[in-house]
């Protein structure tokens, strides 16, 4: 493991940390995409089936643990615990343009013609939009917590190092993976625009908003 991978792993940790203190503590998924959360949890299901039957490290292991929980967590707290403050009116994305297509690419372009294979690739393709209906969310109600903004920083930092972290390995191992680069370029720049914002409002002390 090098030091983007592992500072993109801890980046996504962060993302989640964030977010889960914040519906804690506020007894509250106001401004959360449920249907955000929902994809992802497609996401690292489909990932993770190997959990039990492929052991790369200890390491390795805890990690999809944290990130399986987490997603689970997330959607209880959301759908379940305190789903009185999930705000439904403006989380209306049709997720369903998201999974068909890439599904169709999972099958239509992957390594290995095999179930699991099939459904890593397609966690692959799906995680670089998963992030869509949060972004429209933020945009339908015209602005966004600084604890959310702080929540989807994290969580594009971590894909930006991951780039890094490709292109690290391209030259120090001779080992890159098409797909997996395709995919994370173009989830880093759906969040192009957000970091300009970031940047620019919230480390101001400014409620950030999204062009509608």
């Amino acid at each position: 493991m090098n030091i983007f991978r592992l500072l993109g792993d801890l980046s996504h940790l962060l993302a989640i940390i964030i977010l889960l203190l914040k519906i804690w503590k506020t007894r509250s998924c106001a401004g959360i995409s449920g249907k955000s959360q929902l994809l992802f949890a497609i996401v690292f299901t489909t990932r993770y089936l190997d959990l039990f039957t492929s052991f790369i490290s200890v390491y390795n292991t805890v990690m999809k643990i944290i990130f399986l929980g987490s997603c689970f967590g997330t959607i209880y707290l959301m759908f379940v615990k305190f789903k009185a403050t999930y705000d439904r009116n403006h989380d209306t994305f049709r997720i369903e343009f998201l999974i068909l297509p890439a599904a169709l690419l999972g099958l239509l372009v992957n390594h290995e013609f095999s179930v699991t294979e099939i459904l890593w690739t397609f966690s692959i393709y799906l995680e670089s939009v998963a992030i869509l209906p949060q972004l429209f969310m933020v945009s339908k109600t015209g602005e966004a917590e600084s604890i959310t903004s702080h929540y989807l920083f994290a969580l594009g930092s971590y894909r930006g190092l991951y780039i890094l972290n490709w292109i690290y390995r391209f030259y120090a191992e001779g080992h890159y993976d098409l797909i997996a680069i395709v995919a994370g370029i173009v989830q880093t720049v759906l969040y192009c625009d957000f970091f300009y914002l970031y940047v620019t409002k919230v480390l101001k002390g400014r409620k950030i908003t999204l062009p509608a």
